[in-house]
């Protein structure tokens, strides 16, 4: 773990969007009030179009983390998911310090672009098989405020430029 990352503020919207800038990725954001549940966001999707996603922070027995970002409506196991992403046994929700601590947000905020906070490495993104069909992915920009669209190839362009390899898998049932 990279001690000196846990020091430094979290990085801001702002500082996502110019990220994505600077990579060349075309992404457009859309505010709106604070969504806690994918219950609570469907209404925005007759406005956003695109796959939008559901995160699960969640840890193994060894306290290896992991982001699953899938589909909003998909079902995760999470008696079995530790099968298909190669977590030693059984998974279970992160603690929210260390939510804070490597992805820089609070529970109902967990996204895949949190990436971006992870300088340690920290955390291991899984992306949904059925989700990376879509072409347009969306996601919270670090709060649940807003939503922000990229190309689905671009993701896995942002998570490689954050230092992750992201790995396409299919997690959900």
């Amino acid at each position: 773990m990279n001690d000196t990352s846990s020091m430094l503020p979290p990085r801001t919207a702002g500082d996502f969007f110019l990220f994505l800038d600077g990579l060349g990725i075309s992404h457009s954001t859309k505010a709106h009030a604070p969504v806690f549940t994918v219950a609570e966001s469907t209404s925005l999707r007759d406005e956003i179009p695109g796959g939008h996603t559901k995160n699960l922070f969640v840890k193994d027995k060894k306290d290896r983390y992991f982001v699953l970002t899938v589909e909003e409506n998909a079902t995760v196991d999470l008696k079995t998911v530790h099968k298909v992403i190669g977590a030693s046994g059984r998974v279970s929700f992160g603690r929210p310090e260390k939510l804070m601590e490597y992805l820089g947000v609070v529970p109902g905020s967990v996204t895949v672009f949190g990436a971006i906070n992870d300088a340690g490495g920290d955390v291991t993104f899984i992306l949904d098989e059925d989700l990376m069909r879509h072409d347009v992915i969306n996601g919270h920009p670090l709060s649940n405020d807003a939503t922000t669209s990229i190309d689905s190839g671009d993701l896995l362009r942002f998570l490689e430029a954050t230092g992750h390899t992201p790995l396409v898998l299919k997690v959900t049932d």
